[in-house]
């Protein structure tokens, strides 16, 4: 998969550095994918939910973040929207933001 905006990731990094490893994790086996549909997406990340408008999170290190990605899959590209420590991904999901990211 090509991934745009990984800059998201950096500076989430930079603000949570205990978030690195996991994050790169994702990054990396996520960039090895070809999913053509969210069926191939549950086979590498089975944590992984759909929550709509082509936008789907991802729990990362044990539920401790959210990544919030919009994926086109006939263009084989995910568009990191936000990362997001669990509260801060209550707090958006309370106020029935998560499809804006």
């Amino acid at each position: 998969m090509v991934i745009i905006s990984r800059p998201v990731l950096r500076d989430f990094i930079a603000r949570y550095p205990l978030s690195a490893n996991a994050l790169n994790e994702w990054y990396n086996k996520t960039t090895k994918g070809d999913w053509g549909h969210f069926a191939d997406v549950k086979q590498t990340w089975n944590s992984c939910d759909a929550i709509g408008n082509d936008r789907y999170v991802f729990d990362i290190a044990g539920n401790n973040y959210r990544l919030i990605a919009m994926i086109h899959f006939k263009k084989r590209t995910l568009y990191i929207r936000r990362v997001l420590t669990h509260k801060e991904y209550d707090t958006f999901n309370k106020r029935g933001e998560l499809n804006t990211l």
